[in-house]
């Protein structure tokens, strides 16, 4: 009997922000998965260990969450004014399928180092010690993210004291800018409303704030579906009503979004968009046990991703909370006490997260120029990723 061999491919294994996941260069990818297409999706579900009716990915390098079930490609950006070109796919842990609709504002803050490291990025743009700005196009949502990289001696800095809730220890500071999340072409409120009444059939109306930014989101009333606001992942994730309700809610506010055209679709489009529910700032334990008081912070936020609560909260929907936080008469900026805000600090399962957001009203209508907020990222591994030979 002959056995086939297995194939390697250049990755590196990043943390970025409170996600993980595998990069690749696009161009040390096989030639069949350069381009998007079955091929690539086989490949890289191959690599995440993906579909796992088992749910532990214990046959690839997923970690069987949605903050660790990541793939991000890159390549020199074709851009004008723009460094590099980020692709990036949230693998289904159970499912074969991989949702390319969206991106992961966590993993962002990895991009611009994997892309120095890897020359993406044009020499005379990184300088030996200092800050290297990397520009950012993002190919899944066609938007710019400027990333803030330290350098030490050429080489892109990765230690130092910066603390992320969410990560167990301190690394270097990356400040990462949203710019325009939204763009002229879209509506930041799709309906046009700051709060609709969300028609949900067998579970109930509920008020809602949905918004394009970061990524599309749908914001809810902690105490109308009946929790504090506070919870953290074991109350929501062993609940398996809650989990069915929560999708259902998510399915038909993407609807009204105007995202799907159809509920069935929502099936496809597990990515996007997210459901957060937000409440008044109130004391609560973190996961670790740590403290966190009513002081320190404007509000609670929990945001469920890939049908789970999330364990921190994605960067992402951080751009939608510092956003909807901004725009008085908001369920989020009613819930951080109303009124015009520059930033807000809101608590998530993990901890606290800062985000700022420049937003202005224009002929009655809503934009947002950049959103901000300090991550983390570290090389974990680099190296060579095999896959069995005939995988894709």
């Amino acid at each position: 009997m002959s056995y086939l061999p297995q194939e390697a491919v250049q990755a590196t294994y990043m943390r970025g922000g409170t996600s993980k996941g595998v990069f690749f260069k696009l161009a040390d990818m096989p030639e069949s998965t350069q381009v998007a297409g079955a091929a690539r999706d086989a490949l890289l579900m191959r690599v995440i260990g993906s579909p796992d009716p088992y749910g532990k990915h214990t046959d690839g390098m997923g970690g069987a969450t949605s903050s660790t079930s990541k793939i991000v490609i890159l390549s020199k950006s074709n851009q004008t004014e723009h460094d590099v070109d980020y692709l990036f796919g949230q693998v289904a842990i159970d499912k074969p399928f991989i949702d390319w609709s969206g991106n992961c504002g966590n993993l962002t803050a990895a991009v611009g180092s994997f892309a120095i490291s890897n020359g993406l990025i044009d020499n005379s743009r990184v300088p030996d010690n200092g800050v290297a700005v990397v520009r950012i196009w993002q190919a899944n949502i066609s938007k710019t993210i400027i990333a803030y990289v330290p350098m030490v001696n050429g080489q892109v800095q990765e230690s130092g004291e910066f603390e992320l809730d969410g990560v167990t220890f301190p690394a270097a500071e990356v400040k990462v800018e949203f710019v325009n999340p939204v763009d002229g072409e879209e509506a930041m409120f799709p309906t046009g409303n700051l709060v609709d009444e969300l028609s949900v059939p067998g579970v109930g109306n509920f008020q809602a704030t949905m918004i394009n930014a970061g990524i599309p989101t749908i914001f809810l009333d902690a105490k109308a579906l009946g929790y504090q606001g506070t919870e953290l992942q074991e109350t929501i994730n062993s609940d398996e009503s809650a989990l069915a309700k929560f999708e259902i809610i998510r399915a038909y506010g993407a609807l009204k979004m105007g995202l799907i055209e159809h509920l069935e679709q929502a099936k496809e489009r597990q990515h996007t968009p997210k459901v957060a529910f937000v409440s008044p700032s109130t004391e609560y334990q973190t996961s670790s046990g740590k403290t966190v008081t009513a002081e320190d912070i404007d509000l609670s936020v929990r945001a469920l991703s890939m049908g789970k609560l999330h364990h921190a909260m994605m960067g992402t929907a951080a751009v939608a909370i510092g956003t909807a936080a901004a725009i008085p008469g908001t369920l989020v900026n009613l819930a951080a006490g109303g009124g015009p805000k520059n930033s807000v600090i809101f608590g998530h399962p993990s901890g606290t997260l800062k985000v700022g957001a420049e937003t202005k009203l224009a002929n009655e209508v809503w934009m947002v120029k950049k959103v901000s907020m300090s991550r983390s990222a570290r090389k974990l591994m680099k190296g060579e990723v095999y896959i069995p030979a005939k995988s894709f």
